[in-house]
């Protein structure tokens, strides 16, 4: 299948061009006065109330930011009980999150495109949503540039994402009811996505073994997820099936099928196998056996098309700095095989 890159133009104001006029954001300052409905009741929801049309997210965004004050004092925690005839003020302004959905101009690796979807092959290092850090830059900025009609989806079509660092395949409606069909073809499991990895050690088990292990929040790390017993922590129910392609003594080659798609799942479920992704030093990965991200890459995504009914298969090749990182280690891939 042809890889076609797309370069959205994007254009630049003159102030901008001259980068000599810094434009503060526009904001509008509202009195506040809570009455007996309002008593005892969290800041955030009573926010809501006096200030029906933003929502509930976007007024934390600004309490959070130190934009509200009651009774002549600074409020930073949403939680706060609020009583009967408090007075205060907020600052209605842009944060970085309501600023986020937003058109970037970026070059995207379109694999293939119709009038109800695209696939796109993502580069490692391309962070998928807006978050804290990244409120710019990511995919969904630049699916906006790229069709312009993706304001009109939540999340700009996108219905299932990769981490940062994995590289690979990603399927994006361009309408409501594609977005819709593929998030229940999701749920169903109906959508086959299929990972090469990288693992480090020598693989020493069947050649083919299945995960079936609940994920969630680390109770240790809370940076991590973990593999949990459901009856002690919270977690969601996870299974990946692994069938090893190459093996050698310091590090395998594993093709990885998710039929979940739980955060961190493969990462976690090759920890849990002690064979840690090489280069995912986040769940005792190596650095040193020649990539500097985690080793996991989407490299097949097959799914029903939700309006033409075709069957629809796709595979992208290896990045280069997957690939230069098997021969060192004595692995070889042999596509014909997958």
């Amino acid at each position: 299948m042809k890889k076609t890159e797309l370069i959205i133009s994007g254009t630049l104001t003159l102030d901008e061009l001259e980068g000599s006029v810094q434009v503060e954001p526009e904001m509008e300052q509202r009195p506040l006065v809570f009455n007996a409905a309002h008593h005892g009741m969290r800041l955030d929801r009573a926010l809501v109330d006096m200030v029906p049309e933003f929502s509930r997210s976007y007024l934390q965004q600004l309490i959070d930011l130190g934009r509200v004050w009651l009774n002549g004092r600074v409020l930073v925690k949403a939680s706060h009980r609020v009583r009967a005839a408090d007075t205060g003020l907020i600052e209605l302004r842009p944060t970085p999150q309501s600023q986020a959905f937003k058109a970037e101009a970026m070059a995207l690796d379109v694999v293939y495109v119709d009038a109800h979807l695209l696939v796109i092959n993502k580069p490692a290092g391309l962070v998928v949503h807006p978050a804290p850090g990244n409120w710019a830059g990511t995919l969904m900025n630049g699916l906006l540039a790229y069709d312009a009609k993706a304001f009109d989806l939540p999340r700009a079509g996108i219905v299932h994402r990769l981490d940062k660092d994995t590289s690979g395949l990603m399927v994006v409606a361009r309408t409501r009811s594609v977005m819709d069909a593929l998030v229940r073809a999701i749920a169903a499991r109906e959508v086959k996505r299929q990972y090469l990895a990288i693992g480090q050690g020598h693989w020493s088990g069947a050649l083919r073994c299945v995960v079936d292990v609940a994920i969630g929040r680390d109770p240790v790390n809370r940076l991590r997820m973990a593999a949990v017993d459901l009856s002690l922590h919270p977690g969601k129910a996870a299974r990946t099936d692994f069938d090893l392609l190459a093996n050698a003594d310091r590090a395998c080659l594993v093709q990885c099928t998710l039929h979940t798609g739980r955060t961190h799942q493969i990462r976690v479920h090759m920890a849990k196998l002690a064979h840690p992704l090489a280069g995912d030093a986040l769940y005792g990965g190596s650095m040193a056996l020649g990539i500097q991200r985690q080793a996991l890459h989407a490299y097949r995504l097959a799914f029903v098309h939700p309006v033409t009914g075709l069957a629809m298969d796709f595979s992208a090749v290896l990045p280069d700095d997957f690939s230069q990182a098997l021969n060192p280690l004595g692995l070889k891939y042999n596509r014909e095989i997958l």
